[in-house]
């Protein structure tokens, strides 16, 4: 293959991981924020913790992937983001350890104040992460100052503008809306009643924002949409995204939680992949001069290192996808406590 082939192919299976993580970790994210909201007892709290608690730790696992390729495939990509994110880098792993730290310490004793705690722990941290998350997006898709040497030059307040922080927001609302369908899939009783009537102003907010963060990049990034030119086939992708979103509210209707959950997950995939074909070919795109943005071209190691890491995610990929359908086959059904629950 040529260097600039497999140059694609990473850049694709990037993309591929961050639909994975956003997709299987982003229902997490969206239990946390909405369990001392929505559910009303130390039970029902219980119920929240036990829908992710054989699954939240392996979602993680898409994440730390992405960043390991990201690394072995892109380097000075690397350098530039941990460089110029470092302080949102550091928050957000302060989010995750939180929120991690909450889940296992939450259930370990009966004090009211002591869950209390921790529940609000669980929903900032999962808050703090899916805004800090699409603070990135939204930067990313507006580009950051780099110098010659690729180093960002920008402050960590820098990156909390108001279109980075409509992102986030919009970020926080899906994956408030994902992880209320998903519950609403695992639950059962009174409590998946109200779930679903929550559902309906979940939904609202997110379509509220995400009307909104679609007129600002319209707007603000008119080449944003590049690529459409060049690549006329991916209308394809802005069709099914928007057909997904329209059948979530149809499947509220007529209570369809499998399906609403299957329609929200194409609907997190499709916005990931409007985001790589806003970015391509740049990975960190230079908004002070062009010329010095880092691409899957200029910024990709060699096509030994590319060729041999291609081999072994065709070996790994395949142990990864299978331990995710393994794992969730396996816990699928309704959720019920008992003595080794949380």
């Amino acid at each position: 293959m040529s260097p600039d082939t497999l140059a694609v192919i990473w850049f694709v299976l990037l993309g591929f991981l961050l639909i994975g993580y956003a997709v299987l970790d982003g229902f997490d994210l969206g239990v946390g924020m909405l369990h001392p909201i929505v559910a009303k007892s130390d039970v029902e709290r219980r119920l929240f913790l036990n829908s992710i608690g054989p699954l939240w730790d392996g979602n993680e696992v898409w994440l730390v992937t992405f960043g390991g390729a990201l690394f072995a495939a892109f380097p000075p990509v690397y350098a530039t983001v941990f460089s110029g994110f470092y302080a949102a880098l550091m928050l957000l792993l302060l989010a995750l350890i939180v929120r991690a730290v909450s889940i296992e310490f939450r259930s370990k004793r009966p004090e009211p104040r002591w869950r209390r705690f921790w529940d609000w722990c669980f929903a900032a941290g999962s808050f703090a992460a899916s805004l800090l998350f699409g603070v990135a997006v939204g930067n990313a898709m507006l580009g950051i100052p780099l110098d010659e040497a690729g180093d960002a030059t920008l402050a960590f307040v820098d990156l909390l503008n108001p279109y980075g922080l409509l992102v986030g927001g919009l970020t926080a609302a899906t994956f408030c809306l994902h992880g209320g369908i998903f519950l609403w899939l695992k639950l059962e009783g009174e409590l998946r009643d109200r779930l679903r009537h929550w559902l309906w102003r979940g939904f609202g907010a997110f379509l509220l924002l995400y009307l909104f963060a679609t007129i600002f990049t319209l707007i603000l990034l008119p080449n944003a949409t590049t690529n459409f030119a060049r690549f006329p086939a991916a209308f394809v992708v802005v069709v099914v995204d928007v057909v997904a979103i329209v059948n979530i509210p149809r499947c509220l209707y007529w209570q369809k939680p499998g399906e609403a959950f299957i329609s929200s997950a194409v609907g997190i995939a499709g916005l990931v992949a409007l985001f790589g074909l806003a970015l391509f070919p740049n990975l960190v795109t230079a908004n002070n001069d062009p010329t010095l943005s880092l691409t899957a071209f200029n910024a990709a190691s060699s096509p030994r290192t590319l060729g041999n890491m291609l081999i072994v995610a065709a070996v790994g990929m395949p142990l990864v996808l299978t331990y995710t359908v393994v794992v969730y086959r396996v816990f699928r059904g309704k959720v019920r406590l008992s003595e080794h629950s949380y």
